[in-house]
């Protein structure tokens, strides 16, 4: 059995602990700075869990601590017991959870060739991103490669809507245009007015999706390095569709086309 971990009791507000932890809440790129994300509840807890992940340290409310079970005190190294009122101003939730991890965060993933692959091209809503993931780890791929502008995949928003997504997936931030010749794998872009219909294409695999800013879409730069121009038919007369709903149309796509082809 794990031994039961360091236990630290925190009431003040101005503890450097509880600092760090209201930044990393508070403020949607601090990860990047200080190398650890916050994940607040248990949903997102039992998720990293789930994938082998272990919490640097787990962070519960006073009020909840007594009951707290034993795998999530006992998978951490270090547990903290924040104040209730200190834990609900750290939070960043309207109903506070009585508790969350901080995890060791690598800023070194480097692309992955030859994977099924997202490109996210300046998609700036958090709650697109967020669905983007999920979407792409439910239908196979295993790589999210976000270009310069792209929401901050790590960010309190976005953890949220992947409800656990970024567990399953090889995240890169930050990536510039060219780095997406290093996939190696066919690039495919989506437009609303031009294109192969995507249910009359033959969509390759493994291949990458670009998914592009809301307003503007995919941005030129990778429209010419792309092989395959895809649109989605849209009886209804809208112009456009918002692009967390064409990624979950695109990659299920793909994947159908994937498993037809193993039979």
């Amino acid at each position: 059995m794990a031994a039961r971990p360091q236990v630290t009791e925190i009431h003040s507000r101005d503890n450097a602990f509880v600092k760090e932890l209201r930044r990393l809440s508070q403020d949607s790129t601090a990860y990047r700075k200080q190398g650890q994300v916050w994940l607040e509840g248990d949903h997102l807890c039992r998720a990293a869990l789930a994938r082998g992940l272990r919490p640097k340290v787990a962070v519960f409310a006073q009020s909840f601590w007594p009951q707290a079970p034993q795998e999530w005190v006992l998978a951490a190294g270090k547990v903290v017991v924040l104040a209730d009122a200190l834990f609900a101003e750290i939070s960043s939730l309207e109903s506070p959870a009585p508790m969350g991890y901080v995890m060791d965060w690598d800023a070194g993933a480097q692309l992955k060739p030859g994977v099924a692959t997202v490109v996210l091209d300046r998609v700036q809503d958090a709650g697109n991103v967020g669905s983007i993931l999920r979407s792409a780890a439910a239908f196979g791929f295993s790589q999210v490669v976000a270009l310069k502008g792209t929401a901050a995949l790590w960010s309190q928003k976005v953890l949220r809507a992947g409800m656990g997504a970024h567990f399953g997936l090889h995240l890169v931030e930050a990536a510039s245009g060219d780095a997406v010749q290093a996939l190696q794998v066919p690039l495919i872009v989506t437009s609303s007015h031009q294109g192969t219909l995507i249910h009359e294409a033959d969509l390759p695999w493994p291949c990458a999706w670009a998914m592009g800013h809301e307003g503007q879409g995919v941005g030129e730069s990778l429209m010419q390095q792309a092989e395959h121009r895809i649109s989605i038919a849209q009886p209804g007369g809208e112009e456009s569709l918002n692009v967390a709903a064409a990624a979950a149309i695109c990659l299920h796509a793909s994947s159908v086309s994937m498993l037809r082809r193993r039979g």
